[in-house]
């Protein structure tokens, strides 16, 4: 059975850090097209960023530069570095296989003015 957990969401000012985990079980992370998605009320869920088997990264233009996708193959973990936060970043982060049906529960990040 293949489980997503994420953890590391909050309340953060904006210009503060924070860094989300993706606890993955029944498949293994760095074998997959792992990603990060966001989705704030009302809106779409959109692509974040993506890391492929071969640690290839790639992330939506709003992020890039300030948001970095790694993993933690020991541990079958993926990770998101978040800087520079604005409140626009406010939102549900799930993690995900791509290409599955796989997804976290989520974990809500709010970032104030």
């Amino acid at each position: 059975q293949v489980q997503l957990i994420e953890s590391g969401g909050g309340l953060v000012q904006a210009g503060g850090s924070l860094r989300l985990s993706c606890a993955a079980s029944g498949i293994i992370s760095d074998r997959n097209v792992m990603a990060w998605y966001r989705q704030a009320p009302g809106r779409t869920r959109d692509f974040v960023a993506l890391m492929n088997p071969g640690g290839k990264t790639n992330y939506a233009k709003s992020v890039k530069g300030r948001f970095a996708i790694s993993r933690d193959n020991a541990k079958n973990t993926m990770y998101l570095q978040m800087n520079s936060l604005k409140p626009e970043d406010t939102a549900v982060y799930y993690c995900s296989v791509s290409g599955t049906a796989y997804w976290g529960q989520g974990t809500q990040v709010t970032v104030s003015s």
